[in-house]
C-alpha cells in the first residue's frame, strides 16, 4: 500500500484529499502546515507528498526545497498543488524540486490518475541503474521470473569483469566507471544484433549485467559481446600498460602485483537442456557458469549444457 503524506492548510481540501486517495487503496497522512509535514516526512517514509503551495509558516517551495535537503526524503516525489496559472510559479516550484504540479480545483479522478503516474514514473526511475541506465534488480527478477513462470524458453547471461578491482585500484573509479559504460555499450549492441525477439539487458550492479534471451540467441550475442570488449578496453588502460599486457599495482605493505588488462567472463544457463524450477535455480546455474569461465585465463564463456550428465562447454 503506498503511503501519501497530504499537506494543505485547508482542512476541507486535505479530507477531500484523503477521502479519495483513500477510496483507491491509498494509506494518508495529513499535515496543515509546512513544519508538521517535514516532521511526519522525516519519520513516517512516505511515498509521495502532495504539497500546497500556500501554506501558513514556510510556503510549498520552501517545504520542497527541505525535503530536498534531507537524504532520508531527497527522492521523495512531490506534486505541488496550487490556484496559480502563472508560468513563472510554475518555474519556481519545479527549481525547488517539484515533480509536477496539480492546478485546483482538480476532479477526483485527476488527482488519482496523477498520483499513481507519478508513483509508477518514480519506481521506473529508481529501478534504473544511475550510471549505464539499464533496468537493476527488480526489473531483472521480474522479467526472469515471469518468462520461467510461463515456460518460456530462456537463456540467462550473466557478464561480470576480470581484474577490475586492480583496474580501479591502479586508475581510480571515475576510470572504472568508463569500462562499466564500455561494457554496457557491448552489451546492448550485441543484444540489437541478434533480432527478435529483443533480449532484455540488466545492470545488477557494481561490475554484474544480465542478458536474458532465447536458448539459440546466447552464444552469438556473448560472442559478439566478447569479441567487442576486448578490441575496445585497450584504449581504456594506459598504452605501456598494453604494451606490458599487464597492470601493476601497489599494494599497502609497498610490494608490487601484476594483473592481466580486464577482461569479460560470462556464465549461460538455458532452459533447453534443463527445466528450472523458479527463476532463482536459472541464476544459480549462471552464477555457476560463470565462475567457471573466469576459471578460464581471457575473456570467457562458459555455456551450460547439462540436462543431467555434465556438460559444459567453453568459448
Amino acid at each position: 500500500m503506498n503511503r501519501v503524506l497530504v499537506v494543505d492548510d485547508d482542512r476541507i481540501v486535505a479530507r477531500f484529499i484523503e477521502t479519495n486517495l483513500r477510496l483507491e487503496g491509498f494509506d494518508v497522512r495529513l499535515a496543515h502546515d509546512g513544519a508538521q509535514a517535514l516532521a511526519i516526512a522525516a519519520d513516517w517514509h512516505a511515498d509521495l507528498v502532495l504539497l500546497d503551495v500556500i501554506l501558513p509558516d514556510l510556503d510549498g517551495f520552501a517545504v520542497c526545497r527541505e525535503l530536498r535537503r534531507s537524504p532520508r526524503t531527497a527522492n521523495l516525489p512531490v506534486i505541488l498543488l496550487t490556484t496559480s496559472q502563472v508560468t513563472a510559479e510554475h518555474l519556481v516550484g519545479l527549481a525547488a524540486g517539484a515533480d509536477d504540479y496539480l492546478a485546483k480545483p482538480f476532479d477526483p479522478l485527476e488527482l488519482v490518475t496523477r498520483v499513481r503516474f507519478t508513483l509508477r514514473r518514480t519506481a521506473e526511475i529508481r529501478a534504473l541503474s544511475p550510471l549505464t541506465g539499464l533496468p537493476g534488480n527488480t526489473r531483472i527478477e521480474a522479467e526472469l521470473a515471469s518468462r520461467i513462470t510461463e515456460s518460456a524458453p530462456v537463456a540467462i547471461c550473466y557478464a561480470d569483469l576480470d581484474n577490475f578491482k586492480a583496474y580501479n585500484d591502479c586508475y581510480g573509479f571515475l576510470r572504472g566507471d568508463e569500462v562499466l559504460l564500455l561494457l554496457a555499450t557491448t552489451i546492448k549492441s550485441a543484444a540489437d544484433s541478434v533480432g527478435a525477439p529483443t533480449p532484455f539487458v540488466g545492470h545488477v550492479g557494481g561490475d554484474d549485467f544480465v542478458v536474458i534471451c532465447s536458448p539459440d540467441q546466447a552464444e552469438p550475442l556473448c560472442t559478439r559481446m566478447v569479441t567487442a570488449f576486448d578490441a575496445a578496453v585497450p584504449a581504456l588502460h594506459d598504452p605501456a600498460d598494453v604494451a606490458r599486457g599487464h597492470l601493476s599495482v601497489v599494494d599497502r605493505r609497498g610490494q608490487v602485483h601484476e594483473y592481466p588488462l580486464v577482461g569479460v567472463s560470462i556464465g549461460v544457463a538455458t532452459s533447453d537442456r534443463r527445466h528450472f524450477r523458479d527463476h532463482r535455480e536459472s541464476v544459480a546455474v549462471a552464477t555457476e557458469m560463470k565462475a567457471v569461465a573466469k576459471g578460464t585465463p581471457g575473456s570467457s564463456i562458459a555455456i551450460d549444457r547439462r540436462s543431467d550428465p555434465a556438460s559444459i562447454t567453453l568459448t
